[in-house]
């Protein structure tokens, strides 16, 4: 199992490292954000996961959720084509978040949902 692992690269700018997963999903990941408070904008770059399931769906979910509690536009970058999958069968892909294809938002390989 790779270990998840959330750097912060500079202020509100973040890359996720792991695997996005039950297994490796932790109340620490959950609560990512509560703490940072004053910051408007919050980028995730997934370039780095490795293997997801589910649990990144939600984990991605709650992030948003924890980004509207501290009024931060949230993006999310380069979405692992399984968490793509697994917004359309779940229809996440359907809701205010969900941006669209890459080819749509940005070239390589970028895809944004905002919170």
């Amino acid at each position: 199992m790779a270990r998840l692992t959330l750097v912060e690269q500079s202020p509100g700018y973040f890359t996720v490292e792991g695997n996005l997963t039950f297994a490796s999903i932790d109340q620490q990941s959950l609560q990512s954000f509560k703490s940072l408070k004053g910051i408007d904008t919050i980028c995730i770059d997934l370039a780095k996961v490795g293997t997801t399931d589910s649990a990144g769906l939600a984990l991605m979910i709650e992030w948003i959720k924890q980004s509207r509690l501290i009024r931060a536009q949230l993006r999310f970058k380069n979405i692992p084509d399984q968490l793509l999958a697994l917004a359309k069968l779940s229809g996440f892909d359907e809701t205010e978040y969900y941006s669209g294809s890459a080819s749509s938002t940005a070239p390589n390989n970028v895809n944004d949902i905002h919170g």
